[in-house]
């Protein structure tokens, strides 16, 4: 499984890892620390048998996308394991992961996932995972408090999974 990923400002990922780091104290699960999981927003996640296969699509991103911005304006779960946080979907965002979709569905030997794919995607920020219920408890308490945040999408990263890792990255202007 490979990622194609969003990634933040320096403000915006500054106040993600706090949330990151907070949840993860109170929680006990370091999975997100101690795996380095970056605050990233994912845009596809793609099944092919070598990150190769991937790279010349990804690369061909670097002339089509622009940086843009997104509200955080949200925290919510996908039961019973995942803490996140959410962006409204405003018109760039709707506009990158299509054209992200786009770059990548015609690959031979490859499969999007169907929860990545438009007008099927939950764009979300994963601030913690395989939680337990008590640890969910715990999260969402951490949370509560939360207030809606402005970010800007700076790059986009092509990454492996379990350990994260990032293959390719692109800096947008």
């Amino acid at each position: 499984m490979y990622l194609i990923s969003a990634y933040f400002d320096e403000n915006t990922n500054r106040v993600l890892k706090g949330y990151i780091e907070k949840v993860a104290k109170a929680t006990g699960n370091d999975f997100m620390v101690a795996n380095h999981v970056p605050p990233h927003l994912t845009m596809s996640a793609i099944e092919a048998r070598s990150v190769d296969v991937l790279v010349p699509a990804f690369e061909k991103l670097d002339s089509k996308i622009s940086r843009g911005d997104i509200s955080l304006i949200t925290v919510g779960q996908l039961m019973p394991k995942v803490l996140y946080v959410s962006p409204y979907l405003n018109e760039y965002l709707q506009n990158l992961e299509q054209q992200v979709f786009d770059c990548f569905k015609d690959i031979p030997n490859t499969t999007i996932s169907s929860c990545y794919r438009p007008f099927s995607w939950l764009p979300h920020i994963t601030l913690a995972k395989t939680l337990t219920r008590e640890q969910m408890l715990a999260a969402v308490q951490v949370m509560e408090n939360f207030k809606s945040l402005d970010a800007s999408i700076v790059g986009l990263g092509l990454a492996k999974v379990n350990p994260h890792q990032d293959v390719r990255l692109i800096d947008l202007h």
